[in-house]
This record gives structure tokens, C-alpha cells and sequence, in this order.
């Protein structure tokens, strides 16, 4: 059947109008870093929903929505799956992890110990949806790793402008996270993601982003 369409209009806006949006916005989000160091704070409620929300809009495969986003604020669910993700970052750093890999990583200081999953106040957990169950028959999903890309993209924008970090974590295998979580089979988490403010000490690497030159090419 196909679907019903509705008219859709955008407003046009005036070209400095577009300018000074698209300089504010990237003005805003050049400034997201990734966190490692965060304040126990709790978070006011109905921001994350509202982020999820957002994320929800994202463009996807023949409509499909292939998402589910799972917010965690239990502490003991959140020390089960510290405890679970730093077994396998162990792994991960003493030996399943290549030369260039342990390389890359060593200017961050990063190691096995995820003590963030602790104490950010939430984690969202996104899961990706291989394929649909409806009434029990298997229906296939389109462009999934994709759409929950952008989506994925969406939220962490929509957390950072709402005041928020992020830490986009993966440690891969994630399988303990539908475990953890009583998730179903035909989902796979791919972002295991602490949200909160930064800690009055946090810090960040000094690293600087690519030019537009490197990243853009116009023909």
C-alpha cells in the first residue's frame, strides 16, 4: 500500500539568516570533546528523553527506525556493566588489540579501568536492529549500520546542546549489554555511551580537528 503524503514546506531564510545559523551551530558543536572525567550529578529530567527524541527524527532506511536507545541510571545495573566492560577491555588491551591499535591509543592514557560507567549519572546503550520480529515472522531491515550512525550523530549533537558530554565507548564484544539489559537477539548494541556534566577537573587531549580543506572537496 502505498503511503499517504502530506505537503511539507521549509521556511527560507534569508542568506545571512542561514550564515549566522550554520556559524552558530558549528561554533557550538566544535566545542564538544569527548569526556572521560564526570560529576555525579543527576540530570534534569525529560533532557534525555528529548535528546532520544531527536535522535528519533534521523533519516533511515525505507523508514524502518532501526534503533533502540536504553538509558541506565541504576547504579547496580551501571557496576554490572562496568564490570562487564572492563573484562573485556582487559582482553582487549593485553593482547586482542594490535600493535597500532595500543599505539593510536597510548597518547590518551586510556587503559581497562572504566571507572565512568560508575559515575556518570546515565549511559544510554544504543542498539542497532538487524532485522524486525512482526507476529513472530522475520522482516528484514534496510541501510541499519547507517541509520543508526546518523542517528547516533543526532543524539550525541543533541546532548551536547543541551549542556551536556558525552563518551562515545566501545568495548567491543558488547554481547554482556543484551545480557545485562534483557535485550532481544535480532538487536546489537553498538555505543555504550556515558552522558553527564564533566567533572570540575576534567580534562581533554590537546588535539585539533582537520581543516575544511582536508575534509571537503567541491566539483
Amino acid at each position: 500500500m502505498k503511503q499517504t503524503m502530506i505537503p511539507y514546506a521549509l521556511e527560507r531564510l534569508a542568506p545571512a539568516a542561514m550564515q549566522q545559523r550554520a556559524d552558530t551551530f558549528y561554533e557550538l558543536m566544535n566545542r564538544r570533546r569527548t569526556v572521560r572525567q564526570f560529576a555525579p550529578d543527576p540530570i534534569p529530567e525529560g533532557v534525555l528523553e528529548r535528546a532520544i527524541l531527536t535522535a528519533g527524527t534521523a533519516p533511515s532506511g525505507a523508514h524502518k527506525q532501526p534503533w533502540h536507545f536504553c538509558v541506565v541510571k541504576d547504579a547496580v545495573i551501571k557496576h554490572q556493566i562496568r564490570e562487564a566492560a572492563e573484562h573485556e577491555e582487559r582482553i582487549n588491551y593485553s593482547g586482542r588489540f594490535p600493535d597500532d591499535w595500543l599505539e593510536d591509543l597510548e597518547i590518551f592514557g586510556t587503559d581497562h579501568v572504566k571507572a565512568y560507567l560508575d559515575i556518570a549519572p546515565a549511559l544510554i546503550v544504543v542498539f542497532k536492529e538487524n532485522y524486525r520480529l512482526v507476529d513472530g515472522d522475520r522482516k528484514k531491515n534496510y541501510y541499519v549500520n547507517e541509520s543508526v550512525g546518523i542517528a547516533s550523530g543526532m543524539l550525541i549533537a543533541a546532548l551536547h546542546n543541551a549542556g551536556l558530554a558525552t563518551l562515545t565507548h566501545t568495548p567491543n564484544p558488547m554481547a554482556f549489554l543484551n545480557e545485562i539489559l534483557d535485550r532481544p537477539k535480532n538487536e546489537v548494541p553498538i555505543l555504550l555511551m556515558p552522558v553527564g556534566y564533566p567533572a570540575e577537573d576534567a580534562c581533554v587531549p590537546d588535539i585539533h580537528r582537520k581543516s575544511l580543506q582536508e575534509i571537503m572537496t567541491i566539483f
